[in-house]
C-alpha cells in the first residue's frame, strides 16, 4: 500500500505545530542534561528521585546482566521465571504491603493487561475523564461497557454506578491517583467508599505517586488502605483496591507492575 499519504499528514501536522520529534540529548537522565551542546535544567523527566543515573542501580544491573544475560528468551510462561524477576516481585509485594505482585515490561502494558483481564462484555467499567491513555485503551480492550465520569467527581460516579452499574455482572472503577497531565489528586477515600457501597473493584494507577507520596512512599492509596487501630497497630481496609505502579519514574528503572491479593496475580498469570 502506498505511503504517500503519510508525508501529506506529516506536513499538515507540521503546519499546525503538532508534529513531534525526539530530541537527541547527549547525556543520561538527571537534573541537568545536554541538548545540542547546551547544558539545560531538566523539568521534563519523571525521574523524581534522581535514581535513573544512580551508580548503585547501574552496578546492580551490570551484575544481573553478567549472571543472567541481557534477555529473558521468551515469556516466563514459556522459558521460565528468572530469579531476579521473582525477587523483584516479592520485593514489590512487600513494599506495597500486598500478598503478591506481577511485573510487566511497562506501566502501559500493565494497565492494558489488568483492565482487560478484570472486565468483559457483561461488565461495566467506570473511568475518570482524565485517565491516562493506557487506562483508556485497557477499558476498550476489555470490551466492557465503559462509562466516563466527570473528572474527580464522586457524585457523578455514584449516579453512574446506581444506574448503569445496576445490571452489570461486575463493576470496576478506574482512576489515576495523581493525574499525569494536571498533577491533581483523585478523591480516593470517596472512591473507596463508593466501591464498597456498590460492590465494585477499585483500580488505582499510582505511576506518578509510587516512591514519592504517602507516609512510606507507597503512593496515595497508602492513606486509605493502611490505618491504625486504638493500640496503634496497622490494619487494612475491607475494600479490594488493585494498584498499578511503574518502575520507570521515581524508581529509576524500566517496567510496570500490578500488586494485590494472590488470587488476582494468579488470575493475571
Amino acid at each position: 500500500m502506498p505511503l504517500d499519504w503519510m508525508a501529506d499528514e506529516l506536513a499538515e501536522l507540521e503546519r499546525r505545530g503538532l508534529r513531534r520529534e525526539r530530541r537527541p540529548i547527549g547525556s543520561g537522565q538527571g537534573p541537568r542534561v545536554r541538548l545540542r551542546g547546551r547544558e539545560l535544567v531538566n523539568f521534563a523527566s519523571n525521574d523524581y528521585l534522581n535514581l535513573a543515573g544512580d551508580p548503585r542501580l547501574a552496578r546492580a544491573a551490570v551484575r544481573a546482566a553478567r549472571r543472567y544475560g541481557s534477555g529473558a528468551g521468551a515469556s516466563p510462561l514459556v522459558a521460565g521465571h528468572l530469579p531476579p524477576l521473582r525477587r523483584l516481585e516479592r520485593a514489590l509485594a512487600a513494599f506495597e504491603g500486598e500478598e503478591a505482585a506481577l511485573v510487566f515490561s511497562s506501566g502501559f502494558a500493565a494497565n492494558l493487561a489488568l483492565i482487560s483481564t478484570l472486565a468483559g462484555p457483561e461488565d461495566a467499567v467506570f473511568s475518570d475523564q482524565l485517565n491516562h491513555a493506557s487506562l483508556i485503551d485497557g477499558c476498550r480492550l476489555s470490551r466492557a461497557k465503559v462509562h466516563v465520569y466527570a473528572h474527580a467527581d464522586p457524585a457523578h460516579l455514584e449516579a453512574l454506578l446506581r444506574t448503569e452499574g445496576a445490571t452489570a455482572r461486575r463493576r470496576v472503577i478506574v482512576t489515576e491517583s495523581v493525574f499525569s497531565m494536571d498533577g491533581d489528586f483523585a478523591p480516593l477515600a470517596k472512591l473507596r467508599e463508593l466501591a464498597r457501597r456498590y460492590a465494585a473493584l477499585l483500580v488505582v494507577d499510582e505511576a506518578h505517586a509510587t516512591g514519592v507520596l504517602g507516609p512510606s512512599g507507597r503512593g496515595l492509596t497508602e492513606d486509605i488502605t493502611h490505618c491504625r487501630d486504638a493500640e496503634g497497630a496497622e490494619r487494612r481496609q475491607e475494600t479490594t483496591i488493585i494498584r498499578v505502579g511503574t518502575l520507570s519514574k521515581a524508581l529509576g528503572a524500566q517496567g510496570g507492575f500490578v500488586s494485590g491479593p494472590r488470587v488476582l496475580i494468579d488470575w493475571l498469570v
